[in-house]
Parts: structure tokens; sequence; C-alpha cells
């Protein structure tokens, strides 16, 4: 991980609370996510069933919320304005890990080329950390005080990202040349340690997007639902990254869709 840039990334968020409450008053609220993945990358076709399927992985989080709706100094609501009872804006940090398997028509062939890419496996490893506003379209007073049990968002973010991928295969045992274990066209690529292929750590940033739903559990606690897309800045998160013009399937940097559950707290403060 570049450590510049997450002390910089760290520095950030400490310093938003004081800059925040100069210009708003707000409460505080955290909670935990958790929930299955789909990781699009190069292994594997895009939107491809079998793909989809089997490139699961699984991720969690923690999340930190400034609600501006309340004002946790005085346990009141703050002045009626829109911002105030439409947006909220958090902060997370997630962990999150794949397996990762070719998966399509080119992988079943009974082909020496078909054996290879079923006997490469691959893993990424990948932590997140970043900020993302977040739209209710409801108000959140309301919500906050029991007129209604569901509230729906939408939010747009940004996160700096830390990946540290893996790759393997059966055929890779004493003697053999990469040539020998891996699919000749994913070993043509800038950068890999096997021109490709890559078990390098590293860093990018990802847009982050997502929609989901607040439930009313208590007065201060909820439970939200939330389908997440993670867009990275990079083709690298996954270990792979062949030449595009050998490997013309290679068109996309590496993406997740991530469905989670989680639990928010009201803190009183």
């Amino acid at each position: 991980m570049n450590t510049k840039i997450l002390v910089a990334v760290l520095i950030l968020f400490l310093a938003i609370p004081s800059a925040a409450r100069s210009q708003f008053a707000f409460s505080n609220e955290i909670g935990v996510i958790a929930g299955p993945l789909l990781f699009q990358s190069d292994f594997g076709l895009r939107n491809n069933y079998d793909t989809n399927i089997n490139n699961q992985g699984l991720g969690i989080g923690l999340v930190h919320y400034f609600n501006f709706a309340y004002r946790a100094d005085c346990n009141c609501y703050t002045r009626d304005r829109y911002f105030n009872d439409h947006f909220k804006l958090r902060s997370e940090a997630d962990l999150h890990y794949t397996n990762l398997t070719h998966e399509g028509y080119e992988s079943q062939k009974d082909s020496p080329e078909g054996q290879d890419l079923r006997d490469h496996k691959g893993s990424s490893l990948v932590f997140e950390l970043g900020m993302q506003l977040e739209y209710f379209p409801l108000s959140i007073r309301d919500f906050q005080a029991g007129a209604f049990k569901i509230a729906p968002y939408i939010s747009l973010g940004a996160h700096f990202v830390s990946f540290k991928p893996e790759y393997s295969s059966v055929q890779d045992v004493p003697g053999a040349s990469p040539e020998d274990i891996y699919f000749d066209r994913f070993l043509i690529g800038d950068g890999g340690e096997l021109g490709g292929i890559s078990d390098a750590a590293g860093t990018t940033w990802a847009l982050t997007g997502s929609v989901g739903i607040r439930y009313k559990l208590t007065i201060l606690s909820d439970i939200n639902l939330e389908l997440k897309y993670h867009k990275y800045h990079s083709n690298w998160v996954d270990g792979l990254n062949p030449d595009p013009e050998f490997y013309p399937p290679n068109k996309y940097d590496d993406s997740i869709v991530w469905l989670t559950i989680g639990y928010i707290y009201y803190l009183n403060f």
C-alpha cells in the first residue's frame, strides 16, 4: 500500500468532522455491513452466467455517517433545510476476498488451451477506504421520528483501494515454463511478472455507487439493504491484465457488484 496516500486519506477523514461542524450541526451513526459480491474481471467472460456464479467473493465493512438532520449537541433537529433533511455523508472501510476461476466456452474446450484456462486459478484480497454522499428522496427527520418504516436512498462516492492478487496452476511443477503452464495470450502484457499475469500488490482508486433502503428497527437503529457497484481505475486488481491487442476480451477495468445487509446505530454525540 502507498503509505503517503493512505496517511493523506486518514488526515482528510480526521479533518472532515471539525470542518463539517464549523458549517453544519450534525449527529453520528455507525454500523457494520457484510454480504456476497460478484467480481467482474479477466477471469472468465463478461455477462456469462457461470462466471458470475463461480467468481463470487465475500466482504465486510465498517461505516460511519454524518446525519445533518439532527444535532447531537442539543438533542434537537437542525434548521429545516433541504440538504439537512435529504443528505448524509458516509465514510467506509471495506475488506473483501474473492477466489477466481476461468469460466465460459473458451475454458470448456477439450484442448490444451482450454485445459490451461481451467487449471489457472486466482484470488484477490482488497481493502477500500473512502466516502460517499447519500441522497434520501424522503424526509430523513420523518423517517427518524418513525413516520414511515422504509427509506430508500442512492449514493455516489470514491474509494482509495489497496489490492493483493494471487495466481496458481496445477500444472506449475518443477521444470515447467510459463508457456507450458498458462494460456499463451495471457503471457503478453506490460507490467506483470509473467507479462499479463502478476501477483504484485498495488493501489488504485474506485468510483462507487449504490442503491439501497433503510428499515427502521428501533428509534436508535436501522437495518439497511444495499446493492453497490465499485469501478476500479486499474485492470490489475485480479492479477490478470493481458494485452488487449492479443486478447480482445480484456476491454474493461476490474469491478465488483456487492449486495450487503447492515446494521446502523445512532450515537448520542
